[in-house]
């Protein structure tokens, strides 16, 4: 009878061919993703399929780096990664290590990896965009020689200034060969003395516009010392120069009217600086006049006719105020001689008043003394008698003020009892007692 094997012996045998076979420990697959699952340990389990067949997928979460994008089904991807075998379930299946979008998807992500890595390197930076001149002589053009684009930055040019120099450089805007003409056209240009150089192109796909995506195009851009301006495709369409050049153009038309100043705009800016001119010299004209005139009038008033008539004028006005100044002084010196006489009789009547007075004086204080003295004798009367109703005269005398603990006078025996506690208040000084025995009167 023939060796009999165990599932797991078949299992690890199964395994050990596929881990001997180079071809499928790195290999890469591509395919559609179905069943796409997000475990919550953080693999990913999905499923590849085309046409004819599947494969059973997993990317563990310490490979999740080699993801750039959110995979979900439906997702054209190459997947990179080993085949082997799941011995416990019997099953093969591929271990991812990378995964990237097949067709333009990975063309997008290889766009965002050149992105990032130029941002990393400070070629997108804002201090080294240079600014465009507002009036340029002289404009490159870096394009394909017939097309669209050409057309339209020539034709605007030259209706906005006809009297500008174009130079073209024919490049070859798509395909292998593009990005290296690009950059010759770009180190062309820049040495040639233009003001302006613009990049660009009509629109397409991303595989169409990738050559302005390459990284030695978009070094080109950055080391140019003429201002760029990128003008690649339709609005919406993004590509690597536009972040390198000092400015993006949403189109090559619009590039054309931000490189081109409109001339017919400036010599309406002319015209209206003309207009403000004129206002401006014809306003200063006026007031020049105006201060004239009023210089002359000053003039006048100042003239010597002016001002001898204006000091006789002043001399007459100080004489009349002279004149009227001392006719009021000697008005003024007659009355006060009037008012001395006056005076001396009104204090000679206030003397004898005052005299009288003063002898009315000395009798009201004899009065006044007389009055004190028999006031001061009363006095002395009621101190005595105040003096003998005293009660300190009393205790003096023998006698006690005999009071309970409360303060209240005891008048009687009945006010106490046996044991109470009294006070007696002598001349000089107290006693706390106590009540032993109490005999009332008769008892």
């Amino acid at each position: 009878m023939k060796n009999v094997y165990s599932v797991s012996q078949i299992n690890a045998y199964v395994r050990r061919m596929f881990a001997e076979d180079w071809l499928l420990r790195s290999v890469l697959v591509r395919g559609e993703v179905s069943n796409c699952k997000y475990h919550a340990s953080g693999h990913i389990y999905f499923t590849l399929k085309d046409a004819s067949g599947t494969l059973s997928c997993v990317m563990f979460a310490g490979r999740r780096r080699g993801l750039s994008f959110p995979m979900q089904n439906g997702d054209q991807v190459i997947a990179a990664g080993t085949v082997d075998v799941y011995q416990r379930a019997g099953t093969y299946q591929l271990y991812a290590s990378q995964i990237i979008r097949d067709g333009a998807g990975a063309l997008a992500e290889q766009f965002e990896r050149l992105k990032k890595k130029l941002l990393e390197q400070g070629m997108f930076d804002a201090a080294y965009k240079q600014p465009i001149p507002r009036y340029i002589r002289r404009l490159g053009i870096v394009t394909a020689a017939t097309g669209a684009a050409v057309r339209d930055i020539i034709q605007i040019a030259r209706r906005r200034n006809p009297y500008i120099e174009i130079f073209l450089y024919p490049a070859i805007v798509q395909g292998e060969a593009a990005a290296d003409s690009l950059v010759r056209g770009i180190r062309t240009l820049d040495g040639f003395g233009v003001d302006v150089i613009i990049l660009g192109r009509g629109g397409g796909s991303l595989e169409d516009l990738w050559a302005f995506n390459e990284e030695r195009v978009a070094e080109a851009v950055f080391n140019c010392a003429t201002p760029t301006i990128s003008a690649v495709g339709h609005e919406t369409d993004t590509v690597i120069t536009d972040f390198v050049a000092d400015l993006r153009a949403p189109t090559p038309s619009a590039a054309a009217e931000l490189a081109v100043y409109d001339l017919r705009q400036y010599e309406d800016t002319v015209s209206e600086y003309r207009r403000r001119l004129e206002t401006a010299m014809a306003d200063r004209i006026q007031r020049l006049r105006s201060d004239l005139r009023q210089r002359e009038r000053d003039l006048g008033h100042l003239s010597p006719d002016a001002r001898i008539r204006d000091q006789r004028m002043r001399a007459d006005r100080a004489w009349e105020a002279l004149a009227q100044r001392m006719d009021e002084r000697i008005e003024r010196c007659r009355q006060r001689t009037g008012q001395q006489e006056t005076l001396y009789y009104l204090m000679r009547e206030s003397l004898q008043t005052a005299r009288r007075r003063a002898a009315s004086y000395d009798r009201i204080g004899h009065l006044m003394d007389s009055s004190l003295a028999g006031k001061r004798h009363r006095m002395e009367l009621l101190a005595g008698s105040l003096a003998h109703l005293s009660p300190l005269a009393r205790l003096s005398g023998g006698y006690g003020f005999v009071s309970g603990p409360d303060g209240r006078a005891i008048r009687t025996v009945t006010d106490l009892q046996e044991g109470d506690p009294f006070r007696v208040q002598l001349r000089d000084g107290r006693i706390d007692a106590a009540a032993v025995e109490i005999h009332p009167d008769g008892a």
